[in-house]
């Protein structure tokens, strides 16, 4: 390998190489005020998104820190402002707890174990582009996930808001029922605190989106419990968190740990892409530069994985502060160096601030920011436009409230698949008949000016065909050819909407052209792509056939036909009127165009 060899492939792992050279002191500027705002912002966020997950607040720092000055080393997107979020952590609890008890060492563990398979997931799917896995998640899926973990992190911070000692479950069920049993011990401080913080929010959003609300209910928040010694009315605060950055920590793991995670790590991975391909591409096309997908694979990997060794928990992109990045000016990821300064100077010098932070500040951060995810819209979308989807997606999002997460988005995916496979099995199927003046054809049932052709019968599959709709398709061309079996001589398959063939379709087109045989009646093909032809060729069923009974278009194959027919009319009459009813059989088509 040469240099320019090696240049060549540093500049294709390192993206900065490539827009570093022509960064300016303005676009840098721009970063400055866009990673200082975002930072702000991050701070209160990401520590009450650790607590969603089982974490001291701490770690919620940790994530913003090494993963965001790694993804810009490798990353394409320009605006994606990373940490950690809350519906990622709504999915680890739901994992890790599984194997450790949330606040222990060992759940500590669990946690940075998960980051690095995440990490490790990522990476792989990137070297062996594998992209095409995320699109396992369909829209209505996700939308059924957002609706429900929105609900889920709620009533997971109840006993939080109202000073109440809650057993962490995933299940909305079991949260309301302890919330029932603990109804008459609130803690009316502490309760008076987070509903005095959601109203707060709720105010500062109305007045200034943009303004750190968050940051100012924490420091509020703090000042109440110190000044009136509120810590003493057992209202809980955050404690003491230990200053200065993350120590390098190597994991410590058994198999069985990772085996166990093993569907943890899928559902994240699958969440955490979707996001970041979806944001990335979003802006991407706003402000038209390109997202190469298996770079952010790669570039979300390696911050996962090497800020796994710095106690990071999984990150992600964040929708709510990406758009904070968007309307403050940021430039490039650059803006994540300066959001993980703004952090590493909380970490060095903020931190004993955060003694009096009372927890039920945390729990309306928490709570706010989960509502905002809930979108109705998108639910009248579905029924609007699909109303298949929109059943998809309530039940997954009602599969997730009464069974879990993970075995909800799992039942979202398979009820997705079964629907798909049910649409494939069940394809639309036309009868085509002849647009007058035109070399057009059209679904008769759908188009009035569409008119058969006499002795032909053209049909149009909307599907490729496969072993789950072959027989469905056989059936719909033998009913159809059977009813006018003394009516047609010939069946023309226009084929254009035809991607694909399995070799189960095809011994159905077999069977379907003996049987028509017996009726007398000949099977043709009309626009074909060339793939489809390859596999007919293959099979031998295009030999069987005979080259005269493929055609480039519907028009074509008409043309052909009729002209066969008249002169097949021609020969077995020899009177003069015969002659001249088998001439006008084409022409009558022939006149029909002008």
């Amino acid at each position: 390998m040469n240099v320019s060899d090696l240049i060549s492939w540093l500049k294709n792992q390192l993206t900065i190489l490539n827009w570093l050279p022509g960064y300016t002191k303005k676009d840098f500027s721009a970063d400055l005020k866009s990673g200082i705002t975002v930072g702000v912002i991050e701070v209160p966020q990401v520590m009450a998104y650790a607590v969603i997950a089982g974490l001291s607040p701490i770690y919620g720092l940790y994530g913003s820190l090494i993963p965001l000055l790694v993804y810009p080393l490798f990353g394409t997107s320009r605006h994606l402002a990373l940490g950690i979020v809350a519906t990622d952590m709504i999915i680890i609890a739901s994992g890790a707890s599984l194997i450790a008890e949330p606040g222990s060492d060992a759940y500590v563990s669990v946690v940075l174990l998960l980051t690095l398979l995440v990490g490790i997931v990522h990476v792989t799917f990137s070297l062996l582009r594998m992209g095409f896995l995320v699109n396992l998640l369909s829209k209505p899926v996700i939308y059924g996930f957002m609706a429900a973990a929105p609900i889920i992190i709620g009533f997971s911070q109840l006993g939080n808001l109202m000073g109440l000692e809650f057993e962490r479950s995933q299940y909305v069920t079991v949260l309301f029922l302890q919330l029932l049993d603990q109804i008459e011990l609130i803690n009316l401080t502490a309760f008076g605190i987070g509903f005095s913080g959601i109203l707060l929010l709720l105010i500062l959003k109305k007045i200034n989106p943009l303004f750190p609300r968050a940051l100012l209910l924490l420091a509020s928040g703090g000042l109440a419990v110190w000044y009136f010694n509120l810590d003493k009315n057992q209202v809980d605060v955050i404690g003491i968190i230990p200053s200065g950055l993350p120590s390098f920590r190597i994991h410590e793991f058994t198999l069985e740990d990772v085996r166990r995670l093993i569907p943890t790590v899928t559902t994240l991975v699958l969440i955490q892409l979707m996001s970041v391909i979806s944001l990335g591409k979003s802006f991407g096309n706003k402000y038209k530069y390109p997202i190469s997908a298996n770079r952010e694979f790669f570039a979300l990997g390696m911050a996962n994985m090497v800020g796994s060794f710095f106690q990071s928990p999984p990150i992600s992109a964040s929708f709510t502060r990406t758009a904070v990045s968007d309307q403050a000016g940021t430039k490039s990821s650059l803006s994540n160096v300066v959001c993980a300064a703004v952090i590493a100077l909380t970490l060095l010098f903020l931190t004993p601030l955060f003694y009096f932070i009372p927890v039920p500040a945390l729990a309306a951060i928490i709570i706010m920011a989960s509502l905002s995810l809930i979108s109705i819209s998108e639910l009248r979308y579905f029924f609007k436009t699909k109303p298949d989807d929109a059943y998809i997606a309530v039940f997954t999002f009602f599969s997730i409230i009464f069974i879990g997460i993970q075995e909800g988005i799992l039942m979202g995916i398979g009820a997705s698949l079964f629907m798909m496979l049910y649409r494939t099995s069940r394809p639309n199927l036309a009868v085509l008949g002849h647009i007058k003046g035109t070399r057009t054809f059209r679904d008769m049932n759908r188009n009035e000016n569409a008119e058969p052709v006499d002795e032909l019968l053209i049909l149009r599959f909307d599907s490729s065909l496969a072993f789950n709709n072959a027989d469905y398709i056989k059936d719909f061309i033998l009913q159809q050819s059977g009813e006018r079996s003394k009516q047609i001589r010939a069946v023309i398959i226009d084929g254009k909407s035809i991607n694909d063939m399995d070799t189960t379709a095809i011994d159905a087109l077999r069977s379907v052209t003996r049987t028509l045989e017996d009726w007398q009646i000949e099977l043709h093909f009309a626009g074909l792509k060339t793939p489809v032809q390859v596999l007919l060729t293959r099979s031998g069923l295009a030999r069987e056939l005979g080259g005269t009974h493929f055609h480039r278009s519907p028009h074509a194959a008409v043309t052909y036909l009729l002209k066969k027919l008249d002169q097949s009319d021609s020969d077995s009459s020899d009177d003069e009127s015969g002659s001249e009813k088998s001439e006008s059989r084409l022409d009558a088509y022939l006149n029909r165009m002008d």
